[in-house]
Order: C-alpha cells, then structure tokens, then sequence
C-alpha cells in the first residue's frame, strides 16, 4: 500500500484557491478552472483538505 495522497474532485471544486494558497509544498494549482494535486509533490499533510469550503479534495492511496 502507498502513502494517500490528496485528490481532487473537479465536479465539486469551485477553484477559489484557498488549497493553492496553503499548500506548504506547492503542489496544488488552477488548471483549466479546477484544482489539481502534483501526487509527487503532496505530502499528505491534510492543510488543503481542511481548507476547502466545498469538502472538494479527499485522501486517497496511491501505489506508485
């Protein structure tokens, strides 16, 4: 089993950018109007999961 890791729901993001903003390892962005995670860069601190206004952005395993 892999590290989980934050995902985003890009029905649910309203990309207000608050995730962007308190990432600490800068590895959430805008794109296309939709936050998306760099799974390579997350850190699983749950900073962004707690932000979000919307519950838009879980954990989720990854194995690679």
């Amino acid at each position: 089993m892999g590290k989980p890791k934050a995902v985003v729901n890009r029905e649910v993001c309203l990309a207000c950018g608050g995730c962007v903003s308190v990432c600490p390892e800068d590895a959430i962005m805008l794109v296309a109007g939709k936050a998306v995670v760099d799974k390579k860069g997350c850190i699983s601190c749950g900073i962004c999961v707690k932000t979000c206004p919307v519950a838009a952005i879980s954990f989720e395993e990854v194995t690679k």
